[in-house]
């Protein structure tokens, strides 16, 4: 981007959470402020983002840094959303999930030749997988926790006639994990129909093709679509060994 677009762009942003805040505060909403400190920290962390990329695909051998400490702000990010007494720290379930996800979906599309080996193909394919993951991991697992907590009278009668706790908590575990994809499965379902998603227009608005666009998007889609399924899978799984009483109501 030159650096005339940066005003425009500045401008737009600044414009687009005072719309964002008004439009909450007309609605009673009271987030104004949740919406002002969002911005701000996705400006600098957009930033910063950007200044750390420069030096990895000036310095290939940082890639590995670089998508590890992703994986580790994710994990911990999942895991404190999940954050439950009466459940053992989950940041090595949490990382275990997202990066099997990540990890799995990323080999197969290098594997098969769809994007080349080189860091500026795999980084923001990879780093993409983790953050999608990441939503997938929070979201099955917090709806996992709920659903036992909700529920804990048919675990109980699993646990009355014997079952062991992963066994008990199953069910609602499949259930969590079915729910938790569902963004992923109508994202996929609906693309180029109900919206143009984020790396096709990127894209497109980088100057490539169409058919480019449409290919990296492809990928972009089915990757996560993969990886958010693991993710989900792992963590509702794991959760399940760890479940021993019944969750706090109201646990984040």
């Amino acid at each position: 981007m030159s650096w005339s677009a940066l005003g425009p762009a500045a401008l737009a942003v600044v414009l687009l959470a005072a719309l964002a805040a008004g439009a909450g505060a007309l609605g009673g909403l009271r987030h104004g402020r949740d919406v002002v400190t969002a911005v701000a920290r996705a400006v600098v962390q957009i930033g910063a983002v950007g200044l750390v990329l420069g030096v990895v695909l000036r310095t290939p051998a940082l890639a590995p840094l670089y998508l590890a400490a992703a994986l580790a702000v994710a994990s911990w990010t999942s895991a404190r959303r999940l954050r439950t007494p009466g459940v053992a720290s989950l940041w090595p379930l949490t990382a275990l999930a997202i990066g099997a996800g990540a990890a799995s979906a990323a080999a197969v599309v290098v594997a098969v030749g769809a994007l080349e080996l080189r860091v500026l193909h795999v980084v923001p394919f990879t780093a993409q997988l983790v953050g999608g993951c990441m939503s997938a991991t929070t979201l099955a697992g917090r709806r996992m926790l709920d659903d036992v907590d909700s529920g804990w009278d048919q675990v109980e009668g699993w646990l009355a006639i014997g079952a062991r706790p992963a066994r008990a908590v199953a069910p609602l575990g499949r259930t969590a994990a079915s729910r938790a994809l569902a963004p992923a499965l109508d994202q996929t379902r609906t693309v180029g129909l109900v919206t143009l998603p984020g790396a096709f227009v990127g894209l497109l608005l980088g100057g490539a093709t169409p058919w480019e666009a449409a290919r990296v998007q492809l990928l972009v889609l089915a990757g996560l679509l993969a990886a958010e399924t693991i993710a989900a899978v792992v963590v509702t799984a794991g959760l399940g060994r760890r479940v021993r009483v019944k969750p706090s109501r109201g646990s984040s």
